[in-house]
């Protein structure tokens, strides 16, 4: 009965403001006492009590509770202040962002079943490429012919090229015939869609379906749509950064638009209670985000999204493409069902207050490897436990 009383928590670390909202009880009218302390928060019921450990690095200030409502089908709503060590959030590590990484024998594996790809592949040189419009700024720039037209960048042997969403290599020593342009390429185990061929030696990858290792170390097994969303997260906000856009579309490799995406904030720490396992059954394929007797204190990007499969939101989607200031996403198409799918069990999960922001649709995407307390931590008073 205690853990069916939900608690959520969403800190905003630049603003240092925290919003809390303690569920109803599911079974008729109780009395819900409510304590908050600097690094603990307390919710007891005549059947028990829920208690949540806050992370170490960040602090609740009691005294600045305020804006204490009831909404009607999420229960008490209150607003405070909260103090974190970074005002920043955390930066996903690629092993592309360590200098010392780029001159390793490194291995691609494919994310969905661990076949290796490539085996044993020393990078050189690992570079980002240029934005989609290059070309065009050439142009400007160049007071004689352009050097570069009709001159794609090509990545050599040892080299690999960074874009948006994918990555570029030479896999001309690694076929025993050359493969036709604007081919797919396809696990051979799991049969899924990894990249497809730009040239008789260039292959994309997208970073969705490859995990990049060093050879000397094993692969490592995450859960799919964990993994789908931190690679998501990392693209937006990396985009978000450098481009100063904030609307995406993500489409399929067939140039079909799934997904609308509009970046909110990239600072926020969602923790929530323990819950119950309805919905597991309910999203069989993501029952790695989310497990029975957990808490979870996740860095996550807050996003706006409408789906576009089914004819749906053409409009909007015609109005999207033809504005420069929103830039596109391409995954496998398959991929973008599953990121589709993942953004509608966030959604779905969230207090009913919190969906929907004009005709938009709400959805937490997470940012790197979920905390999943353990039982050292609940000896050291971390995670989340019902009190009997």
């Amino acid at each position: 009965m205690a853990a069916e009383t939900r608690v959520f928590l969403e800190v905003r670390r630049r603003l240092q403001s925290a919003l809390l909202i303690v569920g109803e009880p599911s079974r008729g009218s109780m009395s819900v006492d409510v304590s908050v302390m600097p690094t603990l928060l307390r919710v007891e019921n005549p059947a028990g009590c829920v208690e949540i450990q806050l992370p170490a690095e960040m602090r609740l200030v009691p005294s600045s509770c305020g804006g204490l409502c009831h909404v009607a089908g999420d229960g008490l709503h209150l607003r405070l202040r909260a103090h974190t060590e970074s005002q920043v959030s955390p930066k996903l590590i690629s092993m592309f962002n360590q200098s010392s990484k780029a001159q390793e024998c490194c291995t691609f594996y494919c994310q969905s079943c661990g076949e290796v790809i490539i085996r044993d592949r020393k990078l050189l040189r690992v570079l980002p490429l240029p934005g989609e419009n290059w070309g065009a700024l050439v142009e400007e720039w160049c007071c004689h012919l352009d050097p570069f037209a009709n001159k794609p960048l090509h990545p050599l042997e040892n080299d690999c090229f960074i874009g948006d969403s994918f990555f570029l290599v030479n896999l001309r020593s690694d076929l025993k015939q050359e493969p036709k342009a604007n081919t797919k390429v396809i696990c051979k185990r799991c049969k899924v869609m990894l990249g497809e061929t730009m040239s008789s030696e260039t292959t994309k990858f997208y970073m969705t379906e490859i995990i990049i290792q060093a050879s000397d170390r094993s692969f490592p097994f995450i859960p799919r749509s964990q993994f789908v969303q931190s690679v998501t997260a990392q693209c937006l906000v990396e985009l978000s950064s450098t481009r100063s856009t904030f609307r995406f579309t993500i489409q399929g490799q067939d140039g079909k638009v799934y997904i609308l995406l509009w970046l909110l904030n990239s600072d926020s720490l969602v923790i929530e209670s323990l819950r119950s396992s309805e919905c597991i059954r309910k999203f069989p394929l993501l029952e790695d985000t989310l497990k029975v007797d957990s808490s979870s204190a996740l860095n996550a990007v807050k996003v706006l999204y409408q789906p576009c499969i089914k004819s749906r939101n053409e409009k909007l989607v015609s109005s999207w493409e033809s504005d420069l200031s929103v830039h596109s996403l391409t995954l496998p198409s398959a991929t973008c069902l599953e990121l589709l799918l993942i953004l509608s069990r966030s959604n779905a999960a969230l207090p009913l207050s919190l969906r929907q922001m004009n005709s938009f649709q709400v959805s937490h995407h997470s940012r790197s490897t979920k905390y999943e307390p353990t039982k050292k931590d609940y000896q050291k008073g971390k995670g989340t436990k019902v009190c009997k």
